[in-house]
Parts: C-alpha cells; structure tokens; sequence
C-alpha cells in the first residue's frame, strides 16, 4: 500500500473530495471527523458495533463537480475490544487504489466496487431513511413520494388506505418532522395508524431526534399497549423513542417495559438492546434487563447473543463485566451468566 495513504480519510481527502462518515448499524449517526480519524488509528473503540462489525455509511463529492454525492456502505471486522481491524480497512483502501485509481468519483467509477467483499447493500428500511437524511442534510427536496405520504398522515385520504404511501415517502415524513405541519398531523395520526404504517415508520423514527411531544405521546400510547400485551404497539414505541430528545422519558419507557408481564418477551428484549442501548448504561436498569433476559424460555439461545451484543458496546461494556461480580443476582440469572463461562 503507498506511504501516504493510511486511512479511508486520507484516501478520500487525497482524492480531492469533500466526505462525511455515519454509523448505520443501530441508529444512523453521524460520526464527526476528528473522532473518525481516532477510530480509523484505533485510538478509541468503535462506538457502536453491531455483530462483531462496524457498519458505515461515507458519502463523499467532487467539489467542482455538480453530481450528485457518491456513497459507500461499509462494514469492518471489530476486534474483542470494538476497535477497528485495520488490516481490513487497509485491504479495502488498496482494493479501490487498483479498481479506480484516485480518480473515486469519476464516471468510470460506477459499479467497480460491486463485489467488493466490504461493501454491503443496507435494508429497505435503512436506505430509505439514509436517502431521507441525506436529502435534509444537503438542503435538497424530499422524493417525489412525500407529498402523498404528508396527505396521508394529515388522514384526508383515510388511514386505511395506506397501500399507496410508499416507504420513501414515510422516510421523507419522519425525517421532516420540522416541516410544514407534520408534526402536528403525526401526533392526531398516531394512535390511528395500522401495523402497515406503525412498523415502517417506528423504523424511520429510530433515527430521529424526535421532540419532547411526541415521547410524551409515545409513553402514553406505550402504557396502553402494555396493559393490552400488544408487543408490536411496544416494540414500535420503544424502536421511535430511542433516539430522542427526551432520553429520560425513554429510560421511563423502558423502565414501565422492563418490570410489565411483556417485559420478558424476546421481541421487546431484542429492540431495547438493538435501539434503546443508551439506556443500558444504567448499571441497575441493565441488572434488571439481563435478568429479564436469564428469565425467557429461550434462554439457551437469547441470553448468549444479548451479552455479546451488548458487551461489545464500549460505554456499556464496563456495567455488564460489573454485573459478572455483583453479589446479589436472582439464581436465574447467575446461572445463565455461569452457562456463558461453562
């Protein structure tokens, strides 16, 4: 690999392009420079592993060109300590020097990369809400799927009749919640919307920071769901309060999840470790979560791929090794952590 070129910044500031970095693995989150260049020399962990892999979005532009930006989805291996495996990066950045030279956003650019073993193709759910955000961030218009999603969240077409709002559209939506008068239509929505409509848009939510109105809103409507033991109403709830202003009111959340008769089911579980991770920072919430977790009937499989989720999560990592030593654990869950070591 030439000298110069020791990190994906470098490759892409020696290229003459103008670049930004995200993490889509859990929420998409933008990854300022300076921490992405620590991350890239292994001078701090990955924030937020998913899998054993940091999963990133780079979007990247010729300045003097007026194209649209380019954008490469990327997942790194993360060693035991979610610190970047350079080697891969490295392998990846000499891949694209032979492929493309530095010219990386010319026209012979396109499609040279397709079956580059770093490069993955993000979910639906993920591209749509990535297009949504990036569109914000560019000061660009939304698709031209939005205006019917801002009429159907307004219930002038009838809640029912969602088979026509595309998912760009509810991306678009949740992503301009600032917008025009979108956020008063989704709060009147709501509680009207069917699981067609809930799901996606729950998933577009997860990576907005939503205002305090709309978590106040999510709590009450939570609180329902849990007396009605609707876990897709709860997992839906939990996934679009994750990110929001209010992080307390998704602790509260969380919390009224945790100790209700939903609070051991596996779906609720997996969402409150996959989007509402912050809260496990917590060292008695996480004590109550992992032993909801010891607590499920399918403890063989759900307890062991929790504990490696979450102990890869480096401001999480610490309360979960404490809770290996704490003295007061149920027997369930002093079991279950014993089963991990046996």
């Amino acid at each position: 690999m030439s000298e110069q070129i020791a990190t994906l910044g470098q490759l892409l500031d020696n290229a003459g392009t103008q670049w930004r970095a995200f993490d889509i693995g859990r929420h998409i989150t933008k990854l300022d420079k300076k921490q992405f260049l620590a991350i890239e020399q292994a001078q701090v962990p990955y924030p937020y592993p998913l899998a054993g892999h940091a999963w990133l979005a780079i979007q990247f532009w010729d300045v003097k060109a007026s194209k649209e930006p380019y954008v490469w989805f990327l997942k790194f291996p993360v060693d035991e300590q979610s610190m970047l495996v350079s080697a891969s990066r490295d392998h990846f950045a000499d891949m694209v020097i032979q492929a493309l030279g530095t010219e990386i956003t010319g026209e012979q650019a396109d499609g040279k990369l397709d079956n580059n073993p770093y490069v993955f193709t993000p979910n639906a759910n993920k591209l749509a809400a990535f297009n949504a955000q990036i569109k914000v961030l560019l000061k660009q218009p939304a698709s031209q799927y939005y205006e019917h999603a801002q009429l159907y969240f307004s219930g002038k077409i009838g809640f029912d009749n969602w088979q026509s709002v595309a998912l760009q559209g509810i991306a678009d939506f949740a992503l301009r919640l600032d917008s025009d008068t979108n956020l008063s239509n989704l709060k009147k929505a709501w509680s009207h919307l069917p699981v067609e409509v809930l799901q996606p848009l729950s998933a577009m939510l997860e990576h907005v920071e939503i205002p305090t109105s709309i978590s106040e809103l999510l709590v009450d409507y939570a609180q329902t769901a849990i007396d009605n033991k609707d876990t897709i109403a709860i997992t839906s709830a939990l996934r679009a309060i994750s990110k929001g202003q209010a992080q307390g009111l998704c602790a509260q959340l969380v919390d009224n999840v945790l100790s209700s008769p939903v609070g051991q089911d596996s779906d609720v579980l997996l969402t409150i470790a996959g989007r509402c991770f912050a809260q496990l920072e917590n060292s008695e919430r996480l004590h109550i979560f992992m032993d909801n977790c010891a607590h499920h009937q399918q403890i063989e499989e759900l307890f062991p791929s929790v504990f490696a989720d979450l102990v890869a999560i480096p401001t999480i990592r610490p309360h979960l090794l404490g809770l290996l030593r704490k003295e007061n654990r149920s027997e369930t869950l002093a079991r279950a952590i014993g089963r991990l070591f046996s």
